[in-house]
């Protein structure tokens, strides 16, 4: 079975500040770009939903993905085992809850090992996920990122 291989960036100017997530899919031939914005967010929640996008794009479960990401945040949490122990503690006085409750029941499904990669390195496929990022909130139609409105106060 061919691996599906997927860059993701996200960022957010200002922090929090309008933001976006770009995410590059490539699959043998195939390729997928996606990205969207938000009027008011944050880096990590920016960085986390372009991973959660990607991997709910996926049409079926099961697949090996392979995710690189220049997210501390992100891939140290799931590649060190953090995740699941915010998860038995119910994500106690951590940030980004919903997110990660939601990136867990879409993440379970497939067989994903996470991979960084230095930013604004050189990389053509982290570069092109970070541009699809930084356009979706420069130039695109933003909408609000309802779960931080809902954690800010």
């Amino acid at each position: 079975m061919a691996t599906v291989t997927v860059y993701t960036d996200g960022g957010a100017s200002g922090n929090p500040g309008p933001g976006g997530y770009g995410a590059l899919m490539m699959s043998g031939e195939h390729q997928k770009e996606l990205s969207g914005g938000f009027r008011l967010t944050t880096n990590n929640r920016m960085e986390l939903l372009a991973v959660i996008v990607a991997l709910e794009a996926l049409k079926r479960p099961g697949l090996e993905v392979a995710i690189y990401s220049d997210s501390k945040y992100v891939v140290d949490a799931v590649e060190k085992g953090w995740l699941m122990n915010w998860e038995r503690k119910g994500f106690k006085d951590k940030k980004n809850p919903d997110l990660w409750r939601r990136f867990l029941v879409i993440y379970r499904q497939h067989r994903v090992k996470f991979h960084w990669v230095k930013g604004h390195a050189g990389n053509p496929n982290n570069e092109r996920a970070d541009y699809l990022a930084v356009q979706a909130y420069q130039t695109g139609s933003l909408g609000v990122d309802e779960g931080y409105e809902s954690l800010k106060g």
